[in-house]
């Protein structure tokens, strides 16, 4: 079992380190959040004083935090954790955050002879709560076997993308999709009910036609049709539509950088753009078929 770091205590995080815990795995925890340093001390985290010192003495060193700007200024920045890591650990960033700062963090880690994985996740809050997460990880090859242990801990699936910066291109084309399917199934849902058919008809007749998608399947942003997901739970403990806004502008920067073109990636950022600024942004992303109903944010408990 390894001696663990773990930076990040939010909604993903805290159940992620709880499978580490749950594996025998030995956690020193950090976050801001009094309250979260607090679950995590009663889920049996020792608990650290900042940052860098939840980096002291530890084999691998997990952060999961809102941004880039937050990854480079834990790991990188005066007095980071990069610092104060032993020479034998390895850092592994589980955020979503742009590929050029992913590579920067293998730069700085390189500096320092500490190796980086960039490791963000798919499966949001349920699967971080079940163990089921997938990891897609960008890193050499020789550190990821180092690290399928920890991360099988918390995942069930664990790719390996390519090298540094490769995990974060995989999970920005992924929530590109995911952004982009969840509008086009909202649509659908609702063009079908104002036609008169019936949602869980209409569910059980395209998922197995050309229209399936994993939007429309198994995380149908229409309640009732499913009871474990957050449309049935008033669109709560789910992926956050703020995060998904986040993610698509991610992919806005990765495709500027790149010359591609992204025309309805650009349009679904719009719209999420615009039922986050409406106050919504907290409720989890399928939610955004509200707006394509024209239902009130607060209208449906």
């Amino acid at each position: 079992m390894a001696r663990i770091g773990f930076i990040g205590l939010g909604r993903m995080g805290v159940p992620m380190l709880r499978n580490l815990l749950k594996a025998g795995h030995t956690v020193r925890a950090f976050d801001l959040s009094e309250a979260a340093l607090g679950v995590a001390r009663e889920a049996g985290a020792a608990i650290a004083a900042s940052g860098p010192e939840a980096a002291d003495g530890v084999e691998v060193l997990i952060s999961m935090v809102p941004t880039g700007r937050h990854v480079l200024d834990i790991h990188t920045g005066s007095g980071g954790t990069l610092a104060r890591l032993p020479a034998e650990a390895l850092v592994i960033d589980c955020s979503t955050i742009a590929v050029a700062e992913a590579r920067a963090l293998h730069a700085a880690g390189a500096e320092r002879g500490i190796p980086v994985l960039d490791a963000p996740v798919s499966g949001g809050v349920m699967g971080a709560q079940a163990g089921t997460l997938t990891f897609m990880v960008g890193g050499e090859a020789a550190v990821l076997d180092r690290a399928r242990p920890v991360l099988e801990a918390m995942g069930r699936n664990v790719f390996h993308a390519g090298p540094a910066g490769n995990g974060q291109a995989a999970k920005v084309c992924n929530n590109l999709l995911a952004g982009i399917s969840m509008i086009a199934v909202s649509e659908a849902y609702t063009l079908g009910q104002r036609l008169g058919l019936d949602p869980a008809t209409m569910r059980e007749i395209v998922s197995t036609s050309t229209g399936s998608c994993h939007a429309l399947v198994s995380y149908p942003p229409v309640p009732g049709l499913l009871p474990n997901v957050p449309s049935s739970r008033e669109y709560r403990n789910g992926f956050a539509a703020d995060l998904m806004l986040k993610d698509l502008r991610l992919a806005e920067q990765a495709a500027m950088e790149t010359q591609s073109s992204l025309p309805l990636g650009t349009l679904a950022t719009a719209l999420y753009g615009l039922f986050c600024g409406a106050g919504s942004g907290d409720l989890d992303y399928s939610a955004v078929i509200r707006m394509i109903e024209g239902t009130p944010p607060a209208a449906r408990a």
